[in-house]
């Protein structure tokens, strides 16, 4: 049976409409190497401001993940919200999925919008990402903020159990949830304070899970599987950019 209401897709629409009224404007880019970029990206571009670039982590697509703060942030920035591949209107044919792969597409993507130099908030794999980008392209970034994001993680981390989760598949599982049981168990792990598992209705759940998490699932979990695939911290380039304050 069709669903005839969808609160998930109702407040993707709002998100959507507040972008819009913020001065955004929704764009694809074809990177003409069966990659297409989605991105939101200033109505009208000020010189006089310094580029901002925002990049969100696993989850729902970009606007959920910044549409809270981007209003404080477009008074004083350039705003470039993009989806990374496999999140929102984004994707690619290629194979390649680390967030080296993920960092060169959004960096095109900048080049495509005439940005030459840039600044970063990164956040969760979103940071991954962002560190990535600042040490491919350093000329380009000025600035760097990462959010929540154990940049500095080996392979051997999760074997040594140093996190909840050491088992890199049960990670995908509750990372790219399918079932409301898995949303609770990221809930629980995402928040500070996550409300009681009671108080939040399977169908809201679903309906989320339906909406946001059923579109390029197997390619999410690769996404996380090529995090700390090799990963030793004596390999991780270090990035000369200053932090953010």
């Amino acid at each position: 049976m069709t669903r005839c209401f969808s609160l998930t897709a109702a407040r993707n629409r709002c998100y959507k409409s507040s972008f819009i009224k913020a001065g955004l404007r929704s764009t694809i880019t074809d990177l003409q190497d069966g990659t297409v970029m989605h991105c939101w990206v200033p109505r009208t571009h000020n010189d006089s401001k310094p580029n901002l670039l925002l990049i969100h982590g696993l989850g729902a697509n970009t606007m959920w993940q910044w549409g809270d703060t981007i209003r404080k942030m477009i008074p004083f920035f350039n705003i470039f919200v993009p989806d990374l591949v496999f999140f929102g209107d984004s994707y690619t044919t290629r194979p390649e999925r680390s967030e080296s792969f993920q960092a060169q597409c959004v960096m095109r993507l900048m080049e495509a919008n005439s940005v030459k130099k840039l600044s970063l908030v990164g956040l969760s794999y979103g940071g991954f990402v962002g560190y990535s980008l600042a040490a491919q392209f350093s000329e380009a970034v000025e600035r760097v903020v990462i959010c929540c994001a154990g940049v500095c993680m080996e392979e051997k981390d999760l074997k040594e159990g140093v996190f909840k989760v050491s088992d890199l598949e049960e990670a995908a599982e509750i990372l790219v949830p399918q079932t409301p049981e898995k949303l609770r168990e990221l809930l629980g792990f995402a928040m500070f304070k996550p409300p009681p598992s009671t108080l939040v209705p399977s169908c809201l759940l679903a309906d989320f899970i339906d909406v946001m998490c059923t579109e390029y699932t197997e390619e999410k979990k690769e996404l996380i599987r090529a995090i700390p695939k090799d990963r030793k911290l004596s390999n991780i380039t270090r990035i000369s950019q200053a932090s953010g304050r």
